[in-house]
């Protein structure tokens, strides 16, 4: 009976990420590369956008943690997860109303301070825990509802200080649109995801180092 009660519970954390996942896809494509306006609308497609960008890459630990707790707690875990992002969505909701339209200056500052970071022990570090699933369940378990809530909130701080260059390069120089919004949902979901996630990280890093010298000259 526990086996089947684990892969329902698998299975339904499963389909509700990528039900989650879908519809904020589909949402992105019929907003196209406009950001609405206002801001709990511009936050609110913020999140959309992350959340289509970030669930498929963080579902192995939502998965795993479906097998050992209930439907509602891995659904709680995602919403921690999803929390941080929409959170770093007021300080990108800033950068956005500031500097709408960035210089190659600053386009090329952001290319190459991003490159820089995607080769720190930094980003290394908070990608292995986001590459490794099982040893961050291990080491971090939480049960119970409020325990799964915080047990998402703390990957998203991990995931943010993974990709948070990235997601400077998609406000400043991609200004959000749907293109570049594709594009480094691929880089993360290959970073974290790949076998040979890491080096993929660590090349991309230095395309965005050459990226930003050639534009800034």
């Amino acid at each position: 009976m526990q086996a089947v009660a684990a892969r329902r519970s698998v299975w339904l954390a499963g389909g509700i990420i990528a039900a989650a996942a879908l519809a904020c896809w589909a949402a992105l494509v019929a907003m196209g590369d406009e950001m609405p306006m206002g801001t709990g609308l511009w936050l609110a497609a913020w999140t959309a956008m992350m959340a289509a960008m970030m669930l498929p890459s963080a579902s192995p630990l939502v998965l795993l943690y479906a097998k050992r707790s209930t439907t509602v707690d891995s659904t709680l875990l995602t919403v921690g997860y999803v929390v941080v992002w929409a959170v770093v969505g007021l300080a990108a909701y800033q950068v956005d109303m500031r500097v709408p339209d960035p210089g190659n200056g600053i386009v090329g500052a952001v290319l190459i301070a991003a490159g820089v970071y995607q080769l720190t022990p930094l980003k290394t570090a908070c990608l292995k825990r986001c590459r490794n699933p099982v040893d961050f369940l291990v080491t971090r378990w939480r049960a119970g509802r409020l325990g799964a809530l915080k047990l998402g909130v703390e990957h998203g701080a991990y995931c943010l200080g993974c990709c948070w260059a990235l997601m400077a390069v998609l406000v400043i120089a991609g200004a959000m649109s749907l293109l570049w919004v594709v594009a480094i949902a691929l880089v993360v979901a290959g970073e974290k995801l790949l076998p040979h996630g890491p080096l993929l990280g660590r090349l991309g890093g230095v395309g965005l180092l050459v990226a930003g010298i050639v534009v800034a000259l």
